[in-house]
C-alpha cells in the first residue's frame, strides 16, 4: 500500500505543479498585448516623399493678393501670360484682385505610378483674404532632388466662409488654405530597391529590445527558422526567399500577430492646453499632497475731483486702484498607492485640482518618487 500511496501522492503533486505552471503562464501572457507586425513596424525604403511647388490661384472674388504690395504675384501672372503670347508694356504693374500666389504641397505614396491621382494642399503665400472659389492653374510639383514628379491643377475646396462690410468682419474656420482631392497626377515614379534586395529590414515605430526580439521569434516560428534576426532595438533583418512571390512573403510577415510587452510608463503633459494623458503602465506610490490657491485681484475705481466754486480750476478724473491678495488654506490630502489606471484617476480627482494645477502636482509627485512613470512635457 505504501508504494501505491506514494505514486498517487507524486501524481497529485505533479498535477498541482502543472496547474500552477499553467496559471502563472496564463497570468504572464495576460499582461501582454497582441499586435500585428503591420502595426508595429514598417518596411525600410517603403516611404512617402514630400513634393512642393509654387503656383497661382485665379477666379477669386476680389479677395486675392494686393499686387501693389505683393510684387511676385504680378510677376508670376506676367510670366504666365507670356507663355500664351500676351506681352504687357514695360513698367506696367496690373492691379489684379482675383489672383493669389500659393504654395502647393503633396505627399507621393510609395510605389506610386505615372497617371495615379494624389491629393494636394494649397496655401496662400501673399496677403490674400480668402482662396474660396479659386482655381489652381497647372503647377509642377518637385521633390528634394529638384525633379518634377507630379502636376497639380483643379478647383479648391475650402472648409470655411467669411464676409466683411462697413468695417465688420465675420469668419468661420480658415480661408487661406484648402485641398484639391485628386488634384495632382503622378508623372514619375520613385525607384525603390526594397523588393529586390536579398534582405528585408523591418523598422519598429518605437525602439524596444523586447519587441524586436519577439518580432524575430514570431517570424522564425511561423515562416522558417533563421529567417529573422534583431539587429538592435529598432531594426529586424529578414532574409528574403530565393523563390516564390516576395509580395506574398511580405504580406504574410505583416499579418503575423506578436505578443508585445506593456508600453513604457509615461505621462504626457501639454503645458499650453493643460491636457494630461497617461497610459496603463503608470503606477502611483502612496504620498501626501497639499494644494492651495493664490488669487490676486486688481480693481480700479474712477474718482472725480471738482474745483472750488468760482475758481479757475478744472474737473479732473483720476483712478484709484485697489489690489487684494487672497490665498486659500491648503489641505493635506492622503493619496493612496495605485496599480491600476482607474485607481490613479480616482486618487487624482480626489484632490479637486484643475488641469493646470494637476501639472504642478504631477511634477512634484515625480520629484518625490511617488509617480513611477516618465513625465514628458510638450
Amino acid at each position: 500500500m505504501r508504494p501505491r500511496l506514494l505514486r498517487l501522492l507524486q501524481r497529485g503533486l505533479l498535477a498541482a505543479a502543472c496547474v500552477l505552471t499553467a496559471a502563472s503562464a496564463g497570468a504572464a501572457t495576460g499582461s501582454l498585448g497582441t499586435e500585428r507586425i503591420r502595426d508595429l513596424a514598417s518596411v525600410a525604403g517603403v516611404r512617402m516623399n514630400q513634393l512642393i511647388g509654387y503656383g497661382v490661384v485665379v477666379g477669386l472674388d476680389g479677395s486675392g493678393d494686393a499686387t501693389n504690395q505683393v510684387q511676385f504675384t504680378g510677376q508670376s501672372v506676367q510670366s504666365l501670360l507670356s507663355q500664351f503670347g500676351v506681352t504687357l508694356p514695360p513698367g506696367t504693374n496690373p492691379q489684379m484682385r482675383n489672383v493669389a500666389a500659393v504654395m502647393v504641397t503633396a505627399a507621393l505614396p510609395a510605389f506610386a505610378q505615372p497617371g495615379q491621382p494624389i491629393d494636394v494642399t494649397v496655401s496662400s503665400l501673399g496677403n490674400a483674404r480668402s482662396l474660396r472659389g479659386g482655381t489652381l492653374l497647372l503647377t509642377p510639383l518637385r521633390g528634394a532632388d529638384g525633379q518634377i514628379y507630379a502636376m497639380a491643377q483643379g478647383n479648391l475646396v475650402i472648409g470655411g466662409a467669411g464676409a466683411q462690410a462697413g468695417g465688420s468682419k465675420v469668419q468661420i474656420n480658415h480661408l487661406l488654405a484648402g485641398r484639391i482631392p485628386g488634384g495632382a497626377t503622378v508623372e514619375r515614379s520613385v525607384p525603390s530597391d526594397a523588393m529586390a534586395a536579398e534582405t528585408l529590414q523591418l523598422e519598429l515605430h518605437a525602439s524596444d529590445f523586447g519587441t524586436a526580439r519577439r518580432v524575430a521569434e514570431t517570424i522564425n516560428q511561423r515562416l522558417g527558422v533563421g529567417l529573422a534576426e534583431p539587429l538592435d532595438a529598432r531594426v529586424v533583418r529578414v532574409r528574403m526567399p530565393s523563390g516564390g512571390s516576395r509580395v506574398a512573403f511580405i504580406a504574410d510577415i505583416e499579418a503575423l500577430e506578436v505578443q508585445v510587452p506593456p508600453p513604457q510608463a509615461k505621462v504626457i503633459v501639454n503645458a499650453r492646453s493643460g491636457s494630461v494623458v497617461m497610459n496603463q503602465s503608470v503606477r502611483l506610490g502612496a504620498c501626501a499632497v497639499a494644494h492651495g490657491n493664490l488669487s490676486v485681484t486688481v480693481s480700479t475705481t474712477p474718482v472725480v475731483s471738482q474745483p472750488a466754486p468760482l475758481s479757475a480750476g478744472q474737473t479732473v478724473v483720476a483712478e484709484k486702484s485697489d489690489i487684494r491678495v487672497q490665498q486659500d488654506g491648503g489641505v493635506l490630502f492622503n493619496v493612496p498607492a495605485g496599480a491600476e489606471l482607474a485607481e490613479i484617476v480616482k486618487a487624482l480627482n480626489a484632490l479637486g485640482a484643475t488641469a493646470q494645477d494637476l501639472i504642478g502636482i504631477l511634477q512634484a509627485m515625480k520629484a518625490a518618487g511617488a509617480l513611477r512613470a516618465e513625465l514628458e512635457i510638450i
